[in-house]
């Protein structure tokens, strides 16, 4: 392999861990999914939820392309630190936008994210010269190009007119992954070379694993925030103990074997894109669930025994849905196959939602946390008969 002039500056063999400094990148998400989870809860509707959607997915881009730039560059040399405290700075900007983003705010979210996407994968360019990935770089990088258009075009327009754009401009970034981002005279990403995809499995593995955990922040902060403000009665005091049990559930459920054997599965399959791809896109609707989980929390906690209201009812069971229904995605991205108590549990969420409309925020949130406990029973009964199941990755 070619490395080029600035090959010193690449991950070296070894190096498996991930370094302080993502850590300290990833405080930046806890502002970022909680500023969302007050936009969704200001503006708990239809509109609301696509707006909150619209914001959230280039959040989570710009999280995962610094993953992947990190797996690939030595975060001990100062310029590669430079780069992701930029991004850090860039994340921010959208995190303090994103509640005003369909106001009057909306160019300065979409210029921060923009300067960052564009920035750092131009310097990922510049920094690969001479090295055989340079050309993956390039391919993203008119990806990027493609989709800065409408987001720039989105943030000068009002309305449905700027979610449309927006919805499109993160479509065209989410679907290039898909497609092996096809460029004019490179054509698409190779499916088979696992260093155009993973440099370290150890450290991509260990990012999810803790990224996610800075995601559950998002409902504890939610749950404490909204426990403290008020009286510390007896049907308040219920509610936070039930939204601590649920984030602790989403924990297990996420951690039992697929979220511990990633590194695995990245290592053992033939077609490390196709891990790649999954893993993304399963983290995607996880995370999302965990906004609206979030949101739940905050309901139940200020109104356990409160009038019961239609959109309550949908994020509360809607939430825990799409997270089983992400982490279905997840085990089958390391295991080639989906356990059949994540789908039952995500469609008994769905299709309780017009019968718990009479029933309390509180009595809602017990059956979502009920559906939840179920899963992890199952998860641990499935260990016991099958102890050392291996992954098995879809080729």
């Amino acid at each position: 392999m070619t490395t080029g002039k600035f090959g010193a500056l690449l991950r070296r063999p070894g190096q498996a861990r991930p370094a302080f400094l993502e850590l300290f990148f990833d405080l930046v998400f806890v502002l970022a999914f909680f500023r969302l989870s007050q936009q969704l809860l200001e503006h708990l509707s239809w509109t609301g939820a696509f707006q909150t959607l619209v914001l959230l997915l280039p959040v989570l881009h710009v999280w995962s392309y610094t993953a992947r730039f990190t797996n690939l560059f030595d975060l001990r040399h100062p310029l590669i630190q430079l780069l992701v405290l930029l991004t850090m700075f860039g994340a921010l900007v959208m995190a303090a936008a994103a509640p005003e983003a369909f106001g009057h705010k909306g160019l300065v979210f979409a210029g921060a994210y923009v300067t960052v996407r564009v920035g750092v994968v131009a310097g990922g360019v510049f920094l690969l010269r001479g090295h055989e990935g340079q050309r993956n770089a390039v391919r993203l990088l008119f990806w990027v190009g493609m989709a800065a258009v409408p987001w720039i075009a989105g943030a000068l327009l009002p309305g449905w007119a700027r979610g449309a754009l927006w919805m499109t401009a993160a479509a065209v970034e989410y679907v290039g992954i898909a497609l092996g981002f096809p460029t004019p005279r490179l054509g698409r990403a190779g499916t088979r070379r696992r260093a155009d995809i993973v440099v370290a499995e150890e450290h991509m593995a260990e990012r999810y694993q803790q990224f996610f955990i800075i995601a559950l922040g998002e409902p504890i902060l939610v749950a404490g925030l909204t426990f403290g403000s008020g009286e510390f009665g007896a049907d308040r005091s219920a509610a936070t103990l039930l939204a601590f049990g649920t984030t602790a559930l989403l924990w297990r459920i996420y951690i039992h074997r697929a979220g511990a054997l990633l590194a695995d599965a990245i290592a053992a399959t033939n077609n490390p894109r196709r891990v790649a791809i999954l893993t993304i896109y399963s983290h995607v609707i996880m995370i999302a669930g965990i906004v609206a989980i979030a949101v739940g929390d905050e309901l139940i906690i200020t109104h356990p025994f409160g009038h019961p209201d239609p959109a309550w009812i949908v994020v509360i069971l809607g939430g825990p849905a799409l997270f089983l229904a992400g982490r279905a995605t997840f085990e089958y991205a390391v295991f080639g196959r989906v356990s059949p108590p994540r789908v039952i549990g995500a469609l008994a969420l769905l299709a309780l939602t017009p019968a718990m409309k009479p029933a309390p925020p509180l009595a809602v949130a017990t059956t979502a946390a009920f559906i939840l406990a179920g899963v992890a029973v199952a998860d641990t009964l499935r260990t016991r008969r099958l102890p050392s199941e291996q992954p098995s990755p879809p080729g």
